[in-house]
C-alpha cells in the first residue's frame, strides 16, 4: 500500500496520476499546503524540504521496513522500479526519459511555477518578471512541441513517467498565458492524455478539495514567506 501526501497541485497530479494508470493501491493523505500542514513535524520526517507530494510504501519490494520517497521526481522513478511500468530496462530507453524527467524538474515545473506566482498570487504585479516568466514557458512549450514532432508520447510510441511529469505542467496553460494552438504536436499529445480514463480518474481526487481556502495573506505568509528561520519556528 502506498500513502500519498498530496494536494491538487501539478506535482501532487504526477503521482495520482501514475498510481490510477497501475492500478497500484494506495491512500491519500491530504496535506493542506495554505493551512501550512507542511510544517507539521512529523511530515517533516520524511518529507524535509517541507513540500509535497510524498509518499510511504508500506510494503516494500524488499519486504523490510516502510520506504518514504519525497520529490515528485523521485517518487515517479520509485514507483516505476517497483512496478515494472511507464519506464524501459534498456539503457537507451531509461536514458530519454530521465532525461526529460529531469527537464520538467529542472525547467518546465520551476519556470511554469513562476509563472503562476507572478502572474496569479503576487500581491504586486511587476511587468517585468511577469513578462520573463511567460517568455520562458512559452520557450519551454515550444520545446516540448518540437519533440512530440512525429512522436506520439515524449519518448516515442509508450506512455511513461516523462510524459506523467509534464502532463500537470501544461493544464493550467490559460493560466500561464499559453495558448495550445500555437503548437500543434502539444495540443495533440495533450488532449490524448487528458482523454485516458486514468487522468480523468486522477483530477476527480481534486474535487474532495475544492473548499480549500482561497490565497489570503496568511495563507501568502505560509507559501511564500518561507525562510530557514520560520520553517525551523513552525516546527516547535
Amino acid at each position: 500500500m502506498i500513502e500519498l501526501y498530496y494536494w491538487p497541485t501539478p506535482n501532487g497530479h504526477k503521482i495520482t496520476l501514475f498510481l490510477e494508470e497501475t492500478g497500484l493501491g494506495y491512500v491519500i493523505k491530504p496535506v493542506d499546503i495554505s493551512a501550512g500542514e507542511q510544517f507539521k513535524p512529523d511530515f517533516l520526517a520524511f518529507s524535509p524540504n517541507n513540500r509535497m507530494p510524498a509518499i510511504i510504501d508500506t510494503a516494500p519490494a524488499d519486504g523490510g521496513e516502510p520506504i518514504t520517497v519525497f520529490e515528485s521526481g523521485a517518487i515517479l522513478l520509485y514507483l516505476a522500479e517497483k512496478t515494472g511500468q511507464f519506464l524501459p530496462d534498456d539503457v537507451r530507453g531509461r536514458k530519454t526519459i530521465t532525461e526529460w524527467l529531469f527537464w520538467q524538474m529542472g525547467g518546465l515545473g520551476p519556470m511554469a511555477g513562476q509563472n503562476h506566482h507572478f502572474g496569479t498570487y503576487a500581491p504586486e504585479k511587476i511587468p517585468y518578471a511577469i513578462t520573463r516568466y511567460v517568455n520562458e514557458t512559452n520557450r519551454l512549450y515550444g520545446v516540448l512541441d518540437r519533440r512530440l514532432a512525429g512522436r506520439t508520447f515524449i519518448a516515442g510510441d509508450d506512455y511513461t513517467v516523462a510524459d506523467m511529469a509534464c502532463y500537470p505542467w501544461i493544464v493550467p496553460h490559460e493560466r500561464q498565458q499559453q495558448n495550445l494552438a500555437d503548437f500543434p504536436n502539444l495540443k495533440r499529445w495533450f488532449e490524448a492524455i487528458a482523454q485516458r480514463p486514468a487522468t480523468i480518474r486522477a483530477y476527480a481526487h481534486a474535487d474532495d478539495y475544492k473548499s480549500r481556502p482561497t490565497i489570503t495573506d496568511e495563507s501568502r505568509k505560509i507559501l511564500f514567506g518561507q525562510t530557514a528561520g520560520s520553517v525551523v519556528q513552525n516546527t516547535r
